[in-house]
């Protein structure tokens, strides 16, 4: 019914709501109203919260008209668009997003190479099953010292991975993620994947232990994805491969013999036998692309499917059960990193950052003559680091050697311009996040960082949880609230 508001003096301007949400649907007879030409963004959440409308009491809402967010009133919106009042504006309303406030860093001693978090909500917690305790959450990070480090909510170091001279890494760490509350995996630039058995022994230290080193790739290895389900991994190495592993010493291969060198097998006698792990070799080591692999996930709803980028431009779909590439789809620019977007009912997107700074989204069944859905622009250097938001499939955050991570709502999308490219949509960023730091000499007052040199970000990981987690080249790991950034 278009009726017009009451008590609404000066011109107005008809409206239409519209949701994608489920629980916030208007009946038909509510969707078209008269509203004040002057209105902005709060008073049209106050209009939808109303007992008239929703009834919802106070959610925040966002507006959305022709995919980007309402942040004028609607009569600058028309008069900036050459729209004249007698339009009628269709407005997608959905729960607003909520600036990430920064809550805490934790300071290592060199720079922080990847994140990642165990908790009641996280995959790994999941995959904990009932052995995982409520309220337990940990924090793992990685170093270009070569060590690991767990991390209780509190910030208060559990545990330190062994030296290279005590069966950890014997080079920077660049990869690192939980399986389960129990183990954990780890890869770096000594071009060897490693699994460990993590402990406790009361809430406040804990203990790492080697189980288990792989050996395949011949280069670094910068990228570790886990299944704690099936117990795989996956990698991408500088040498172009992508490796498939198994974290069970009985079910994986024994290691290639050329690449256990006598140093290193010497150096290992050396070792007591309670710190010297088994070591073998991948199920599928597979030579797919021709410039340094930078990234391999697995496709969120079969796991016998797996995505990989490269700097080679390209993304390939593979078939992990032979081994084998099903398609191959050509991009513009050196890939860096990517992650699976999860779609109900359809397959994933995959969100690629790139050398160009910005983050391009592909669909992996389309054909190689359209390869991005769309691009988010925003980023001012390389685009490292990608992770999706646990509570919701069409929000992401990026992490960028410019010193920012950057969270994106991939609703809000406008037609990319000819400078562009022309094709596809295009995003920018809802919400950046700066690096922050403490004030030397104990002082409590924060200071942001100068976004350049000793801050670029190196790892991201959103947890519904415990927030929005990044490590950089400040050597700290940051935390911002990522509770409720989409608000309920």
């Amino acid at each position: 019914m278009d009726e017009p508001m009451a008590d609404a003096p000066g011109p107005q301007v008809r409206v239409t709501f519209t949701t994608t949400e489920a629980d916030l649907q208007l009946p038909e007879s509510k969707r078209q109203l008269l509203v004040p030409a002057d209105i902005r963004r709060y008073g049209l959440s106050r209009v939808l919260n109303s007992e008239s409308m929703l009834d919802t009491g106070s959610i925040p809402f966002d507006f959305l008209v022709n995919g980007s967010f309402l942040r004028t009133s609607l009569e600058d919106y028309l008069t900036s668009n050459g729209l004249s009042l007698e339009t009628n504006l269709t407005l997608q309303y959905v729960r607003s997003l909520i600036p990430p406030v920064f809550e805490a860093s934790f300071e290592h001693d060199d720079w922080v190479s990847a994140v990642d978090v165990l908790s009641e909500t996280s995959p790994s917690g999941r995959w904990s099953g009932e052995s995982f305790q409520r309220g337990q959450d940990r924090i793992l990070s990685a170093s270009y010292d070569g060590l690991l480090r767990i991390w209780n909510a509190s910030g208060q170091v559990l545990t330190t991975s062994p030296s290279g001279s005590h069966g950890g890494h014997t080079a920077s760490i660049k990869a690192a993620k939980f399986l389960t509350n129990s183990q954990l995996a780890s890869a770096g630039m000594d071009r060897t994947v490693r699994v460990w058995k993590y402990t406790e022994t009361d809430q406040f230290s804990g203990d790492l232990k080697p189980t288990l080193e792989l050996y395949g790739h011949v280069g670094s290895i910068d990228s570790l994805e886990v299944d704690g389900t099936s117990k795989r991994l996956l990698t991408a190495s500088a040498d172009g491969a992508i490796g498939f592993w198994s974290t069970s010493k009985t079910s994986a291969p024994e290691a290639d013999a050329s690449l256990l060198s006598g140093a290193h097998a010497s150096k290992r006698r050396k070792l007591t036998t309670s710190l010297t792990a088994a070591q073998r070799g991948p199920l599928s080591l597979m030579q797919i692309h021709s410039a340094p692999a930078t990234a391999a996930v697995f496709d969120p709803r079969d796991r016998t499917v797996a995505y990989s980028a490269s700097q080679d431009h390209t993304v390939r779909t593979i078939d992990l059960t032979t081994s084998s590439v099903v398609t191959t789809l050509s991009t513009s620019h050196p890939l860096l990193f990517l992650c699976a977007l999860p779609r109900s009912g359809s397959a994933p997107l995959l969100a690629a950052g790139t050398a160009a700074r910005h983050i391009t989204l592909v669909d992996p069944r389309a054909n190689a003559a359209m390869t991005s859905v769309m691009t988010l622009r925003g980023h001012t250097n390389k685009v490292v680091s990608l992770s999706p938001s646990p509570d919701n499939e069409y929000s992401l955050v990026s992490g960028s050697h410019d010193g920012t991570c950057r969270i994106w709502d991939l609703r809000s999308v406008r037609p990319a311009t000819k400078d562009e490219g022309g094709m596809g949509g295009v995003s920018e960023p809802v919400y950046v996040i700066e690096r922050e730091s403490r004030q030397q000499g104990g002082s409590s007052k924060k200071k942001k960082a100068v976004a350049g040199e000793g801050c670029k970000v190196f790892g991201v990981v959103w947890d519904q949880g415990l927030g929005i987690l990044s490590g950089g080249e400040d050597k700290r790991v940051q935390i911002n609230s990522g509770r409720n950034i989409l608000a309920q």
